[in-house]
């Protein structure tokens, strides 16, 4: 059975920021106060490609702070493919905390598909 979900993300989990940032090849997160152009933000700091300032994310309230000053300081994109691969990450987490296993396809348009097998029973197609 084929479903599609829809994510809003919030991120609440260090571990799969941090998997997200080495599958993006970026330094893994630190924990600190980065100042931004109009203020500080606390939580896990992540250093884009190319961006002035660094994101950061509250994982207690899931919230991210950036400043890119409309893609002056940093392109968009590099944010939007951080939180795409957090998806997956927790996803996976998640699934294989619950004992399956998920195979992942990447699509011509940018997305990413994710088929999660019961029980860890894998059958076929190439994922991570």
């Amino acid at each position: 059975m084929s479903h599609i979900v829809t994510l809003r993300t919030q991120v609440r989990d260090p571990a799969a920021l941090a998997a997200a940032c080495q599958r993006l090849g970026l330094p893994a997160p630190s924990i600190g106060t980065a100042v931004l152009y109009s203020g500080k933000a606390e939580g896990h700091l992540v250093q884009l490609p190319g961006w002035r300032y660094p994101a950061v994310f509250d994982t207690t309230t899931g919230e991210g702070r950036f400043d890119n000053f409309d893609g002056r300081w940093g392109e968009q994109k590099a944010l939007d493919r951080l939180l795409q691969l957090y998806a997956v990450e927790k996803t996976r987490i998640e699934v294989r905390r619950r004992g399956h296993t998920v195979t992942e396809q990447a699509l011509l348009d940018g997305s990413i598909k994710l088929v999660i097998h019961e029980g860890g029973n894998s059958t076929g197609g190439g994922g991570r």
